[in-house]
This record gives structure tokens, sequence and C-alpha cells, in this order.
């Protein structure tokens, strides 16, 4: 409830979430009511996500059901054009071996509005440069969530937290509010994520 006061104190035109919302199971969340507090975000237009592996691992299509239900509109595969000025596409985790293609996601998309990019793993970023994205956003790292773990994602992903540019292409992988495991942090912080584009 506190992280959401904090998201609608920030007067955001959209939510984006780069996956992860549900752990394991979904059975705390529906204990909790958790649908009902994302009700409680505001935004000009709306909640867009990706569905990943943690969305897997609690079951896919009752995950994407529980979000639905949460107001949040699920892009899995598939792309929004918002307010008729940019794009948002949503990828499958790369955990499912039949998901699309990044190019077939984008190739016909208008090239002139800005498009971003939601895909959990920030893996293969010059996929990235190579299809014109304007933003991706990504998670799945936790930035490590502990050290010394941390130091390991920094050998398994080009960029494991945090920004950085390709070409014309502006990546941010982020930390998270949320964590995995254990029920704490060392030396990692959670977040939300502020980005303006101009």
């Amino acid at each position: 409830e506190q992280w959401i006061d904090q998201l609608n104190s920030e007067e955001p035109d959209i939510i984006l979430i780069a996956g992860d919302i549900i752990d394991n199971h979904l059975l705390p969340l529906q204990e909790q009511h958790i649908s009902e507090s994302f009700h409680r975000l505001k935004s000009t237009y709306g909640i867009y996500a990706a569905v990943v592996n943690h969305e897997y691992i609690a079951g896919i299509d009752k995950s994407i059901a529980f979000l639905q239900e949460a107001g949040i509109c699920v892009l899995r595969d598939s792309v929004a054009l918002v307010d008729s000025t940019f794009f948002v596409v949503g990828r499958d985790d790369r955990s499912n071996r039949n998901r699309l293609p990044l190019e077939t996601l984008t190739h016909s998309l208008d090239k002139s509005k800005p498009v971003i990019l939601l895909d959990h793993q920030p893996v293969r970023l010059e996929e990235t440069e190579a299809n014109n994205i304007t933003l991706q956003i990504s998670g799945h790292t936790h930035h490590g969530q502990l050290i010394p773990i941390s130091w390991i994602t920094r050998l398994m992903f080009e960029k494991p937290y945090g920004y950085l540019k390709k070409g014309n292409s502006h990546i941010y992988v982020t930390s998270g509010i949320g964590i995995w495991g254990g029920k704490f942090r060392i030396g990692t912080q959670s977040e939300y994520v502020v980005i303006k584009l101009h």
C-alpha cells in the first residue's frame, strides 16, 4: 500500500511493469486481495505488463486471469498503440521457446512513433538496437538482491542493473520493487523507476 501511495504521488502518465508481479504462487495474492490494491493505482494511460518466468511458475493462465482482474493490460507477444502516440510492446518470457522474435513483433510498426519494449530478461540487447526500440525496460536480475549474487549477475548479463544506451536505443534494467526467496536485500535496494521521455 505504501508503494502504491508513492507511485500515485508521481502522477504517472503510464505504469509499465516488466514482470514478476507474481512470485511462485497466486494464493498469497488472492488471500490478501492484492488485485484490489492494484485498482488503487492511478495513471493517465493505464497499467501495462509483460508475463514472465514467475507468472509461468504460478501457472500462466491463472496468472493472466489475476492480472486482468487487477486491471492490468497484459501484453504477451503483443503490441498496444497508446493515445495514438507511442507503442508498448510486451514480449513473452524467453522461457517460452515459442515466443515471437522481436523483429516479428515490431517490423510493421510506425517507427516515427516511440516504441517501448517490456522484455523481462535483459539478454540479446543487440536485438533491441537492431529493431530500433526507443526504450527497453527489463527486470529479472533484482540487481542480484544479495551480495555476492550481484557479482554473479554482472557476469551473466551485459547490463544487470541500471541504464545502458546501445545505438539509438535506451535500456533500463530495474532491481524491482519486490524480492524473491528471502525477505531481505543486502547491498541492493528496491526501486521503481521514473522515466521521462522527450
